[in-house]
């Protein structure tokens, strides 16, 4: 990075100070300015991270000295011009990356997003933390780190229509990962690459399917008929493409169609257990607090102080 260049944003850090809030279930409570869905930070903090989650994708984009991130007791260390995904939902801990070194963390809150007609199909590729450099993604690597330039160029230096250009290149990047998934030799490696294609094609618009329609009771055996397999053959495929049981992913996209109806204060935690699918309201308190650590109400309210 140019000197001239670093010393610009370092003049606009955009008021951060090294203190983030969390709350008790060690949620960051991320700090989205003027009702905007993307924050991006240009990090010379010599400091760590607890391990906390947030509602947001994460994306690390280190410039100058490593990054090591730490999911589930696995480390990661991020070198400059390595990128680093960390989906939404995921606990992780950052460690002191010590008194040397910038980084670019971009925070992206996917709530419209994920409304999109199609989306769905792109969200197998971002099940898991992703960890992307020109080796491992050689296919799509420069074209998604030019992306990122392009957004914190947007963010930082004012440019007319910056959120817009921000998301419009976002979702080239979502895209590029979404495909690569998709092309990826390893995925269905049994199939003949037209079936692959084919699987692929009808899964997407399963997921799509499911986005649609998660608040109606759709059981595995109605989801394998949707897509013309046996159940058995569709929860093995299921899995692979998903990397979860079909089960496990429909309670996921139920508990955040939840999660979204909460904001609503006017809306009764009955109507919102019976609105997203569940079959009674102790089953979906439950389910709630052991996926988010706290019961609906619970997180109702909290949502409501931040707010």
């Amino acid at each position: 990075m140019p000197k001239n260049e670093k010393v610009l944003l370092t003049g606009t850090n955009n008021d951060f100070n090294g203190k983030i809030e969390y709350d008790e279930n060690d949620r960051e409570i991320v700090d989205f300015h003027d009702n905007s869905s993307v924050r991006i930070w240009y990090n010379v903090e010599a400091h760590g991270f607890k391990p906390h989650w947030h509602d947001a994708m994460e994306i690390l984009m280190p410039v100058e000295g490593k990054y090591e991130v730490i999911i589930r007791g696995e480390k990661h260390v991020i070198n400059p011009g390595e990128i680093f995904i960390i989906p939404s939902g995921w606990i992780h801990e950052i460690q002191d990356p010590g008194p040397d070194g910038s980084r670019f963390i971009f925070l992206f809150d996917l709530t419209m997003v994920r409304k999109l007609k199609g989306f769905a199909g792109l969200e197998p590729a971002f099940i898991n933390p992703i960890h992307a450099n020109k080796s491992n993604y050689p296919r799509i690597f420069d074209e998604a780190f030019d992306l990122l330039v392009k957004m914190r160029n947007a963010y930082f230096y004012g440019q007319p229509y910056s959120e817009l250009t921000i998301y419009s290149c976002f979702m080239e990047f979502l895209v590029l990962f979404g495909s690569n998934h998709d092309t990826n030799e390893k995925l269905f490696n049994n199939a003949k690459p037209r079936k692959q294609q084919q699987y692929v094609k009808e899964f997407n618009k399963l997921l799509e399917y499911i986005n649609e329609n998660y608040m109606q009771p759709i059981t595995l055996e109605d989801a394998a008929v949707n897509i013309g397999f046996s159940k058995y053959y569709f929860s093995r495929l299921f899995k692979q493409y998903t990397e979860y049981t079909f089960c496990d992913y429909l309670t996921i996209r139920r508990i955040r169609a939840a999660k979204e109806l909460l904001a609503d204060a006017e809306c009764s935690i009955m109507d919102i257990a019976m609105n997203t699918g569940f079959s009674s309201i102790s089953t979906f308190n439950r389910v709630f607090k052991e996926t988010e650590g706290c019961t609906p109400s619970a997180f109702r309210a909290k949502r409501n102080e931040e707010t």
